[in-house]
């Protein structure tokens, strides 16, 4: 597959967004340059890091050692719950880290002191009408934070970035998020799964492929962007080798199901 094939979700202002891309939570120093370096050469172009992961100098530097165009890879980086009242300090640190002029999305890390602070997303909003990220959201919100911050703005965020697995599917969060205009995006999506599990193994064995590629080709089916992460250079792959296969409507349903359980 080519990487210009990869499907995409838009987002708020026209926005768009590869359905896969890959995480850096935990990867650190010349191994998260080396996963991300493994990672943009075998076709990702979306890359999600943030100010408390520390790798966002590795990041920027893999990019930039790929030859990659700036505006050919989707770059998320995330401001921690500290950065509230200091946001423009948090953004200019960021990109100064990254080397790069924007970002493509920049998240709220966590709700600050666990509210929804719409003090800090106006600032986020600010940032974003300067040109300095393209989209704006949240991670770890609940619906009702979501809600405050739309009453005190007029402005959803663009993204949700939450945990997401066959096992914490939620259809329900999913419908209100998207009646917003908020996509999901789902992060753990490994780490959240039971990868021994007998009907995903069924289903792998069906298709061919391994548990993890059938958990995210769930993800990329219901439309919910995904971020799995690995330091392995063959997992890297696997995990983006999603799109010669597709899964059936009983096979969604039955995977589905696993929330359930």
């Amino acid at each position: 597959m080519e990487a210009g094939e990869m499907p995409a979700v838009t987002l708020a202002g026209d926005v768009s967004m590869p359905i896969v891309g890959f995480g850096t939570w935990q990867l650190g120093g010349e191994q998260a340059y080396q996963a991300v370096r493994q990672a943009l050469e075998s076709g990702y172009r979306h890359i999600d890091t943030a100010t408390n992961y520390g790798n966002e100098q590795e990041v920027g530097r893999a990019l930039r050692d790929t030859g990659l165009a700036r505006g050919e890879v989707f770059i998320t980086t995330k401001a921690p719950p500290s950065a509230a009242g200091r946001e423009r300090e948090a953004i200019t640190a960021s990109l100064n880290a990254l080397g790069v002029d924007y970002v493509d999305l920049w998240l709220v890390h966590w709700p600050p002191a666990g509210r929804a602070a719409p003090p800090m997303w106006r600032e986020f909003l600010a940032v974003r009408d300067r040109g300095l990220v393209r989209a704006i959201g949240v991670s770890n919100y609940r619906t009702d934070q979501i809600d405050e911050l739309i009453e005190a703005t007029g402005q959803p965020p663009a993204v949700n970035q939450i945990p997401w697995s066959p096992a914490q599917h939620d259809p329900g969060r999913l419908a209100d998020s998207r009646d917003r205009g908020v996509v999901v995006e789902g992060y753990s999506p490994l780490k959240g799964t039971h990868l021994r599990d007998r009907l995903l193994v069924e289903i792998a064995d069906g298709h061919q492929v391994t548990v993890p590629q059938v958990v995210l080709r769930w993800h990329v089916q219901h439309g919910i962007p995904v971020i799995p992460k690995s330091a392995n250079p063959g997992r890297i792959k696997e995990n983006f080798d999603l799109f010669g296969f597709s899964l059936s409507e009983d096979e969604m349903a039955r995977i589905d199901g696993l929330s359930k359980e």
